[in-house]
């Protein structure tokens, strides 16, 4: 979730300090100014997804029985939600407080409502299905059945749907909002 503070606290930093108004004089459009903003924020979530992952296998010993390239499809896709969902943020902050708050706000029901914290099938059915619209519900899912349960591909197409459609709507959204000037 680290993925979602940075990038909307580093867009809109970059608004705040007035360097955003030199990329936007320049011809570009919006979805090129999006892919080269969130491109090295997804270098970092590759780099802590590699961390997590050797410290997961060499100090905690959890077992990887599923296949690695299932994997790390799921985790692009999740953390691609993630440098969006940032993105779409620093859309709507005018401040980096602004943008960390905002932040923190989508945490705590990422937190509780995915089934992380408590189990899901325990929940209330309002909180489900709250949940089920959560990234890191999905993502949650994809990552047990693979790493834990050695899961297929037909087994986890609906979280790589619905974290696909995610990364959809996050887009679009962010796009919409994505203002040609700063006024």
């Amino acid at each position: 979730m680290t993925m979602v503070m940075m990038t909307s606290m580093a867009l809109t930093r970059e608004i705040e300090r007035g360097t955003m108004e030199n990329l936007l004089a320049m011809p570009v459009t919006p979805g090129e100014i999006m892919v080269g903003k969130i491109t090295p924020f997804l270098a970092v979530g590759a780099v802590q997804v590699a961390v997590i992952l050797v410290a997961a296998r060499v100090i905690f010993d959890v077992p990887f029985v599923g296949a690695p390239g299932l994997l790390l499809g799921g985790v692009f896709l999740f953390v691609l939600t993630l440098v969006l969902l940032g993105y779409l943020i620093s859309t709507v902050s005018r401040t980096q407080m602004q943008a960390m708050q905002i932040s923190i706000f989508v945490f705590l029901p990422s937190i509780l409502l995915s089934g992380f914290t408590f189990p899901f099938r325990g929940m209330p059915h309002r909180a489900r299905w709250i949940g089920e619209a959560l990234p890191v519900t999905h993502f949650l899912r994809l990552v047990r059945g693979v790493m834990l349960n050695g899961a297929a591909p037909a087994d986890v197409e609906p979280q790589f749907a619905a974290l696909a459609l995610i990364v959809g709507v996050v887009a679009l959204a962010a796009l919409s909002r994505f203002k040609r000037t700063l006024d």
